[in-house]
């Protein structure tokens, strides 16, 4: 701590007088007879008067090392050379020659002291600043009222606030504290160093108050985020008629958009221009900023228009504004008209274009960004070198951002964040968690956004465990209460089929937004609770939030995967009548999936003529598959033939469909055929997988599996659940096995599909009780949907099933479907 001790030798009023008669303001056009009359006033040696007033010419003139060789070769100095040449240094920022000379006096006066304090306010060192105003306490030389005024503004947040209070002590022995100048001085050390109780006592006890004492007050309020009496504030200045200035604007207006109170922004605005601070360019920016993070794009480009003078600053708000508003091409446009001005180019909004080139996947603009970063060196700065991380990623090039990222000189949350954020993107979850870990390791914990990326690389891999880590991290980091993190925990929860999980956090969120609706709307679809999935749209309707078109597909599907064919009807009719989103080819495979699943496909070929889209290959192997269930061989050919005209198919997925379709018709000559336009096209049929995750470890089945280091144990613990389901009336459906094979063969081929033998290991590896969570890539068979019932009710355990389509609870012998999927 910096103690500042306080010897009161003189006169206060005495020692102030003297320096403004005779040691720092004199004035620089003196006639020989004012120096000879100062000569005789002060006492001082007449060449020596003579000199000082040359020295401080040549020190006016910025002739600072000429000044001290005529200090060097004077015959006599006095306090004033010293004071006069050290304030030259000062000005012209050489702070070590300053003090040199300043330790080489023998009688300092307050003047000395005040010009060094000064300086190293200048050089921005404020705890140099105070240890030498503690210093000049132990001197014994007082202070006066420009001490004070150049001392405190120095104060940051770095200092303590003890320090403030020592100094406040001093004022008020030395009676500045009816000193206006001080006690403003003194009130924006308060606010800077964030004690605004003490700052609003002091406030109150001034016995005088100007516009600086009221623009420093609600400055400092707004600044932390005490919006409502900053603006409080402002009114009662206005009613004592004190002038506000552009400094008292900036300050309201950032309080009014802390207070999101868009109609009071309209009213300074226009109070502003009545008060004629219309023409001055930082309160013009402050409008510029509030009007772009109000969704008043076009007032902030009006008003961009009107400016008189615009600066950088204003560049740079104006074209965020737009891009956030989407207006990419226009914000290009005025990128360019800033490259032709004379603003320092090291300012511009590069860190802004860069994530519009990575937005756009645009890596040629990115490039081009890059080079003008390399030439104005802008790409030292930590955003601008984020933001080169953050594109290169998101445009694939992953060896770039690595290179950039590591060339870093600090790592805080932002650059590992972005290249995160990028791989999850990418769908290159396992990599996005291998960095997450990286990230860890090296004691950067992440913020909101960290959280919420690596969530959603756990929820695609639906790794539970690393799930739950990262929600105790969440807890633990204060995250928790973040709307978007609770909305990524709670789709994580949802994708791994702990749906009961997913509510408990989306009852427990603070806040909610539309995505964490429509995470909530999506678990309860997967699951196949439509009546709870209808809820929650209703839920969102009532509670104000407009649904959008993420919604309305999460309310389809759930539609859909319960057979509610009305209601989804009916939610598809209000798309065009009442809530109006961007109408996408998502909807329209919604709804044909529903009514395709109902068999009614007379209306869902109505549909697919009508719709603006062009069926894709998502769409018709849904339909397809649809056409087996329901036997519908007819149409199930016209939709084949569409798909196998397809350029390009993902997989063949919609080849073994229509194999299978005729198949259960016993037409084996059109299976073969199928099967041979499968192998000339070259593309295959994916293996069938399934997965669980056991004690912080994946392990991953596949039909027959028999390179499993348990899987003698696995097939053990098979035969004896199949004599158990035997005595529970179960008996194999071999017709989904439609290969022409003996009976026996389709039996063993049924036992050991990939999904069992992944509940048989977590049989034999789990406690009694808890609940089994298995994963498939592909859609489980009727025969492995019947015999999991029946395991649910044996084992006495909850069994949850995620197919290629949805996931399915059993528990005590039933599905959570009812058996339609």
């Amino acid at each position: 701590m910096i103690v500042f001790p306080l010897r009161l030798g003189r006169s206060v009023t005495t020692t102030t007088n003297l320096k403004r008669q005779c040691s720092l303001y004199p004035c620089s056009h003196y006639t020989t007879n004012t120096v000879d009359a100062t000569t005789i006033k002060t006492g001082f040696h007449p060449n020596t008067s003579r000199s000082n007033f040359l020295l401080k010419d040549l020190v006016a003139n910025g002739e600072v090392s000429q000044a001290h060789q005529l200090f060097d070769q004077m015959p006599h100095r006095n306090t004033y050379s010293f004071n006069t040449l050290i304030s030259g240094y000062v000005k012209s920022g050489n702070l070590t020659r300053a003090r040199g000379l300043f330790d080489e006096m023998n009688v300092r006066t307050e003047v000395s002291w005040t010009i060094l304090i000064g300086g190293y306010k200048q050089q921005n060192q404020p705890v140099d600043a105070f240890k030498l105003y503690a210093e000049m306490c132990r001197w014994g030389t007082p202070p006066d009222d420009v001490t004070f005024v150049t001392l405190l503004p120095c104060c940051n947040e770095t200092l303590m606030t003890e320090i403030i209070t020592q100094v406040h002590s001093h004022i008020i022995k030395l009676g500045f504290n009816y000193a206006i100048e001080v006690c403003n001085s003194l009130l924006d050390a308060y606010c800077k160093t964030g004690t605004l109780e003490l700052a609003n006592r002091l406030f109150i006890e001034m016995p005088t108050k100007d516009s600086v004492t009221f623009n420093t007050m609600i400055t400092g309020y707004s600044n932390e985020g005490l919006n409502n009496q900053a603006i409080n504030l402002f009114l009662e200045m206005k009613h004592l008629g004190l002038i506000p200035s552009e400094y008292t604007f900036a300050a309201v207006i950032r309080a009014t958009m802390g207070i999101n109170d868009v109609e009071l922004g309209y009213q300074f605005h226009a109070l502003v221009i009545k008060s004629n601070f219309v023409w001055n360019v930082f309160g013009s920016n402050s409008f510029l900023d509030f009007y772009s993070k109000h969704d008043s794009i076009d007032n902030a480009k009006q008003l961009f228009n009107e400016m008189t003078f615009v600066d950088c600053v204003s560049y740079n708000v104006i074209i965020t504004g737009l891009v956030w508003a989407g207006k990419l091409k226009e914000s290009l446009n005025l990128f360019h008209e800033l490259q032709l001005t004379s603003f320092d180019r090291k300012q511009f909004p590069f860190a802004t274009m860069l994530s519009v080139a990575a937005n756009e996947i645009n890596l040629e603009m990115g490039r081009q960004i890059h080079a003008q970063t390399v030439i104005t060196d802008a790409d030292s700065d930590v955003k601008v070198s984020n933001a080169l991380v953050d594109m290169y990623a998101r445009c694939d090039r992953f060896e770039e951002a690595n290179v950039i990222f590591s060339a870093l000189s600090h790592k805080d949350s932002v650059p590992w964040t972005a290249i995160v954020s990028a791989y999850v993107q990418k769908q290159f979850y396992n990599e996005a968690l291998d960095l997450f870990k990286q990230m860890r390791e090296t004691y950067v914990y992440g913020d909101q956004a960290t959280f919420a990326s690596t969530l959603r690389a756990s929820a695609n891999l639906t790794s539970l465990s690393l799930g739950k880590q990262l929600h105790s991290a969440m807890i633990t980091s204060g995250c928790i209460s973040n709307v978007f993190c609770g909305s990524s925990l709670l789709d994580m929860y949802a994708k791994c089929g702990y749906i009961r999980e997913a509510v408990q956090v989306f009852d427990e969120m603070p806040s909610r937004n539309i995505v964490t609706w429509n995470a909530m709307i999506t678990g309860y679809g997967q699951t196949g609770d439509g009546e709870a999935t209808i809820r929650t749209f209703n839920e969102l309707v009532n509670s104000g939030v407009k649904p959008d078109s993420v919604s309305l597909v999460g309310v389809l599907k759930g539609c859909s995967h319960s057979g509610l064919v009305d209601e989804g009807i009916a939610h598809f009719a209000s798309m065009t009548q009442k809530y109006k989103p961007s109408i996408k080819k998502e909807h329209y495979a919604s709804i044909i999936d529903l009514l395709c699943r109902c068999g009614r496909f007379n209306e869902a070929e109505k549909i697919m003529e009508e719709m603006p889209f062009d069926p894709d290959e998502i769409m018709l192997t849904s339909v397809l598959r649809a056409c087996r269930v329901k036997k519908n061989l007819d149409f199930a050919k016209k939709v084949a033939d569409d798909l196998f005209k397809m350029d390009h198919l993902r997989d063949a997925g919609a080849y073994i469909i229509m194999s299978n379709i005729y198949a259960e018709l016993g037409q084996w000559e059109n299976v073969s055929k199928v099967k041979r336009e499968m192998k000339n096209r070259g593309v295959k049929k994916l293996p069938a997988q399934s997965w669980i995750e056991i004690n912080h470890e994946t392990h991953v089945f596949t039909a027959n599996d028999r390179i499993h280091p348990r899987i003698t144990e696995i097939w053990d613990k098979i035969d004896e659940l199949g004599k158990k389901m035997e005595n529970e009336g179960y008996k194999a459906d071999t017709s989904v096995i439609l290969q022409n094979v003996d009976e026996d063969v389709k039996l063993e081929s049924l036992k050991y599909h990939s999904e069992r033998l992944a509940i048989a290991f977590a049989l034999i590896c789990t406690a009694e009780g808890s609940r089994i969570v298995v994963m498939k890539n592909l859609r489980a068979c009727v025969d492995c949907h019947s015999a999991i019932k029946v395991i649910s009710r044996i084992v006495g355990r909850e069994i949850v099933v995620r197919d290629s389509n949805r996931f399915h609870h059993f528990r005590n012998g039933q599905c959570s479907c009812g058996d339609y999927w």
